[in-house]
């Protein structure tokens, strides 16, 4: 038998809808894939008694989906005041406009294309609603826009898709870089040292209660998979769906199109630093 307290980053079970810190609650979107997992986390975040609420991710354009939030956020008392966003990829801003209309707010996020009202989000930016503090992680890599927010109420950090609650993300070549990916890792792992972060409030899967142990993982699954792309690159296999079927044996083929794209930054990151 496995125990939750055995996997990587210690999951909290499944990935489900209600709150999973002081100030953070899930509403799970219905959206499960191979890619999405149980679905999309959306977090509704809140100081106790604020009466006003930031959503990170609203997730995909699902009209139920996203009155579901609005729903969720009113049940607690708090008003939406403020719409953020991980990165652009679909399944987490698809909605954020339709979103924005239905609560009035602005849209903030680091590409320019995805903001609503003119206000990005950069890096070391603090974001204050209604007496919450969310601070501004830079963490490409997953996509050149992925942003992470750190939590520091709650000791817990806002991951998107640059740390799954289950299993480990792609690194979406060609915008996708393995190099900053591996960066990024490694400042996550800073912010669970130095800043007492324990928590990962993830895009997609269960809550995580061990943030170091988590980004750790990741970091060793890397290295990992890197020595097994150069190893079968060494051994002739030359092209990213070549490697995919030796490295990624292991992984279901209908994952086979998104592992493709990890090795593609696999194999770029190889060849700058003069590997292959």
């Amino acid at each position: 038998m496995t125990y939750a307290t055995d996997l990587p980053g210690q999951p909290r079970g499944a990935a489900a809808s209600g709150p999973a810190t002081a100030r953070a609650t899930c509403v799970l979107a219905p959206n499960p894939s191979a890619m999405t997992l149980d679905g999309t986390n959306t977090w509704i975040l809140a100081e106790p008694d604020s009466g006003l609420a930031v959503v990170v991710d609203p997730g995909p354009p699902d009209e139920q989906h996203l009155r579901n939030v609005i729903a969720t956020a009113e049940a607690a008392g708090n008003r939406v005041a403020l719409t953020l966003l991980t990165h652009g990829h679909a399944d987490h801003s698809g909605g954020a406009a339709r979103f924005a209309e239905l609560t009035g707010t602005k849209v903030r996020a680091l590409d320019p294309a995805l903001r609503l009202g003119g206000e990005g989000l950069g890096v070391g930016d603090v974001v204050t609603t209604g007496g919450l503090e969310l601070h501004v992680i830079s963490t490409p890599g997953h996509t050149s826009d992925s942003l992470c927010f750190h939590l520091p109420a709650d000791r817990a950090v806002l991951t998107g898709d640059t740390v799954l609650g289950r299993g480990t993300t792609i690194v979406a070549h060609p915008d996708g870089r393995l190099g900053d990916y591996l960066d990024s890792l490694r400042r996550l792992r800073a912010l669970a040292v130095d800043e007492g972060v324990e928590t990962v409030l993830p895009g997609h899967g269960p809550v995580l209660d061990d943030a170091r142990g988590a980004v750790e993982y990741y970091l060793a699954h890397r290295a990992k998979r890197l020595a097994q792309v150069e190893t079968a690159v060494e051994n002739g296999h030359r092209t990213a769906e070549e490697v995919v079927a030796v490295v990624y044996a292991d992984v279901g083929r209908s994952l086979w199109p998104a592992a493709e794209l990890s090795v593609r930054a696999q194999l770029d990151y190889l060849d700058e630093h003069g590997l292959i």
